[in-house]
């Protein structure tokens, strides 16, 4: 009896091992299970999941342009970067639609139910990473040779009416008049301020973004050696690009504090919505130009702007979610992008031969192609294209006051888009 006891008391325990075990199993499998189908890696399977992978795969692409030929690194890497991280399915980074509504956002919703891209464009979207930007940029900036050369300003002016004319093409195509005039501010060639007003004006989620915005603007002034060339030999005779120019009288530090001041009152005062821009951009450069503030001048041009540098291109970078970006519209952007850009190259060189008339030829007109604000990019391409036709011709410093002035003109246009907007 006991030997029979012990028999069925083995088996009962044998039983229960094995059903413990199955349900072991069971739960395993269960959980890897849910674990497959919760994965990013089904996401991409599914509907609409081949956009990502597209955006995905251009993200690399701008990684390898930004790493391997240099072309905007500073910004177009944390861009890119951004642009793969949002566009990883189900992390839960990037929520587009607490941005549906810009006049209604709810910033603690955000807060609350927002991931780490969220918060971070929260700087976008509250106007606070673009005019800091231009605080380190107005650090970075000597405005002598527009002082020296008033005439520079208009040059600069000149260059703007890419701008204009894009927002008229945009608006005849279809686009609404924030989606033209986002587009339209590309033709400056100054990122930040076409991050600024394209967060100010676009809203829908699904529409064109901030970021493609801010992809176009950031591809077409890392081409500017490539654009612009072309377009200043087409526009110019040979003769008008062997111009060798006075050298630039030497501007004395008075008159390089009163600069910001005054254009601060000015512009202010006239376009008061460019003032968030043209006044951080000033008081930088009135901070490096009274040469008593060298601590502030330092953190502003080198720690303050890298850190800033990074959270705006990633946060840029997190609105370009694939249903936003895979569609006729974009296409639309990038065809625009250009033809603003090209526009204001010709506006400043058209201007820069009406120059050249009135003044009897002492202005090369190759100077008024540095008009837009890629600086000092553009500046090194009119001397690029000057000296190829003249090799000892040293253009730089003369098209370095269209170049900065191209800066303010940007500020100053992004500003009127804004107000009539």
């Amino acid at each position: 009896m006991i030997t029979q006891d012990l028999s069925d008391y083995a088996n009962l325990q044998s039983d229960n091992l094995i059903e413990r075990a199955i349900i072991m199993i069971d739960k395993f499998l269960s959980t890897v299970s849910d674990l497959i189908n919760t994965s990013g890696i089904v996401a991409l399977f599914q509907e609409g999941g081949w956009k990502n992978v597209i955006m995905i795969a251009v993200a690399f692409i701008f990684m390898y342009l930004a790493i391997a030929k240099k072309f905007e690194p500073l910004l177009l890497l944390p861009i890119a970067f951004g642009m793969l991280l949002t566009n990883l399915p189900l992390t839960g980074m990037y929520h587009p639609e607490l941005w549906a509504d810009p006049k209604n956002l709810e910033f603690g919703t955000i807060l609350h139910d927002g991931g780490l891209l969220d918060i971070l464009y929260m700087g976008v979207k509250l106007q606070i990473f673009p005019p800091l930007i231009f605080l380190g940029i107005g650090c970075m900036t000597d405005f002598g040779p527009l002082i020296a050369n008033p005439k520079s300003f208009l040059l600069g002016a000149a260059a703007q009416g890419g701008i204009f004319f894009t927002f008229i093409g945009a608006a005849l195509l279809g686009f609404s008049p924030a989606e033209a005039g986002s587009i339209a501010i590309i033709g400056g060639a100054d990122g930040p301020t076409a991050i600024y007003v394209s967060s100010k004006l676009l809203s829908d989620p699904n529409g064109i973004g901030v970021g493609t915005i801010a992809l176009a603007a950031y591809t077409y002034m890392a081409l500017v050696p490539i654009i612009q060339p072309p377009i200043m030999k087409a526009l110019t005779t040979k003769k008008e690009r062997s111009i060798v120019m006075e050298q630039l009288r030497t501007v004395s530090k008075t008159e390089k504090i009163i600069f910001p001041i005054a254009v601060t009152l000015v512009i202010a005062l006239l376009v008061p919505s460019a003032a968030p821009l043209v006044g951080m951009l000033m008081l930088g450069n009135l901070l490096r130009e009274s040469q008593v503030c060298d601590r502030l001048v330092k953190t502003a041009q080198n720690e303050l702007m890298n850190i800033i540098t990074i959270f705006l291109g990633i946060s840029v970078g997190a609105t370009t979610k694939a249903e936003s970006v895979i569609n006729v519209d974009f296409a639309k952007v990038i065809v625009l992008g250009v033809i603003a850009f090209s526009i204001g190259t010709a506006c400043g060189v058209l201007f820069g031969k009406i120059m050249c008339v009135a003044t009897k030829g002492k202005v090369n007109p190759l100077i008024g192609s540095a008009g837009v604000s890629a600086v000092p990019m553009a500046a090194r391409v009119s001397q690029k294209v000057g000296q190829e036709t003249v090799p000892s011709n040293y253009l730089l410093m003369h098209a370095m006051g269209p170049n900065v002035a191209g800066v303010i003109g940007s500020a100053v246009a992004a500003g009127v888009l804004l107000s009539i907007l």
